[in-house]
């Protein structure tokens, strides 16, 4: 029987709306906007914080990156013709690290240097990785033809090589792939993989490998090539003496990688004169970036609250211009027993209904704009069932605070100067 009524006041309160169907529309736009908008500014804040959590990821939750900078002093001292750059991590900072922490579960070293790859006609600037086995275990991409490197190759000092996806396009094009003989600089090794590799950065932490990869043993790297680079630029010549350019570390647990970081850092700066390194850790990126996430979508949903509260205050004056008019209906209503709680209640029901109504709307609305701006700008947008769910809550409960005092005020008409009004 209650739900008889209910359902037969909110017919009788969509009836009523439909009276007045220009005005009903105005008063909803409010909703709808402010809906549409929290909507909009919730999926384009999640696609963009989603983006960038999912490239900080990539990095490895359990990893460390120790990377080789110029310090201060290097850059400086640089700007000579004579001088050569000496600084950055060494082969004997890779021992120490992989030996003296228990926590250290994998340690990949990664020497970097850039050379032209030819096979046949076609060349590619490409980069060269000199690492071991261990790199393919902590930086995880889909092997899409023959292997990655083995500890073997680097032990035997074996020419091979794996490729990027990019790279087997452009130079193996129309080309078998495994077994090609690729030549880098003066030297040919022989193509044995083909990765998928990822590119970009994570914060202020640059993903480890790029599109123009090429991965060689370590050894290989360091017999063939050195531990000098020379750039011409300018008409100026740059030498620079580094043994390695990275370290990526491995941790047992995601507990111990902040500590093992600070242990690492305390551990160089005993080794290194200058400050020619820096520890990278993707954790405290991770949790650094969820933060800023969190607060970016209570920024942007409390800027388009105020369009809810905005139409809010729309409905409630709306509202309140309907009790006006409608003062002889109430006092009808009261002359033949309506009760105050149920003149309330009918008041109520038109305001909840008219912010449903403009937060559906709105929801729609929502939707449609974070497709536009993906299909126009190529901007990643998210559209969650909390980006959906919440502001239509927001719309209900809008509806009921604000609906409130009209109610009220409606069911407080005395019924007798009621029946009196024109």
């Amino acid at each position: 029987m209650h739900q008889i009524k209910v359902v037969r006041n909110i017919l009788l309160g969509i009836e009523n709306l439909l009276l007045h169907k220009l005005r009903s529309l105005l008063t909803t736009l409010g909703i709808v906007f402010g809906v549409g908008s929290v909507v909009a500014m919730l999926s384009v804040g999640e696609g963009a914080s989603k983006e960038a959590l999912e490239q900080i990821r990539k990095l490895g939750s359990n990893n460390i990156i120790i990377s080789s900078i110029k310090s201060i002093d290097e850059e400086a001292a640089s700007t000579t013709h004579s001088h050569m750059s000496i600084y950055g991590l060494t082969y004997e900072d890779h021992r120490r690290v992989a030996e003296t922490f228990r926590t250290i579960r994998q340690a990949a070293p990664v020497k970097l240097m850039r050379k032209e790859g030819r096979l046949g006609e076609r060349s590619l600037e490409l980069r060269i990785v000199g690492t071991t086995a261990v790199w393919f275990e902590l930086v995880r991409r889909p092997v899409m033809a023959g292997r990655v490197l083995l500890a073997s190759d680097d032990k035997g000092s074996l020419p091979v090589a794996v490729l990027t996806e990019f790279g087997a396009r452009r130079l193996l094009a129309g080309e078998g792939t495994i077994g090609q003989k690729l030549r880098i600089g003066s030297d040919y090794f022989e193509v044995v993989g083909i990765v998928k590799s990822e590119s970009g950065q994570a914060g202020n932490i640059q993903i480890p490998d790029q599109e123009i990869d090429v991965y060689i043993p370590i050894s290989v790297a360091q017999a063939y090539f050195g531990d000098i680079n020379t750039r011409r630029t300018a008409g100026t010549r740059e030498r620079e003496l580094v043994e390695l350019h990275q370290m990526i570390v491995a941790v047992e647990t995601i507990e111990d990688v902040e500590p093992t970081a600070g242990g690492i850092e305390h551990m160089l700066g005993r080794f290194h004169k200058k400050k020619d390194y820096l520890v990278s850790v993707p954790l405290a990126l991770l949790r650094q970036a969820e933060a800023t996430k969190r607060t970016f979508n209570i920024v942007l949903g409390s800027i388009a609250g105020i369009s809810l509260l905005v139409g809010g205050i729309g409905i409630m004056n709306i509202m309140l211009a309907s009790v006006t008019e409608r003062t002889r209906e109430i006092g009808i209503r009261r002359a033949i027993g309506a009760k105050r709680r149920q003149i309330i209640g009918q008041f109520l029901i038109e305001t909840v209904v008219l912010s449903i109504i403009g937060g559906l709307i709105g929801i729609g609305l929502g939707v449609i704009v974070p497709s536009l701006i993906t299909f126009f700008s190529g901007m990643a947008t998210v559209i969650t069932l909390a980006s959906i769910v919440l502001p239509l809550v927001i719309s209900g409960g809008v509806g009921i605070v604000f609906g409130l005092y009209p109610a009220v005020r409606a069911a407080k008409v005395d019924p007798i100067v009621a029946l009196r009004h024109e």
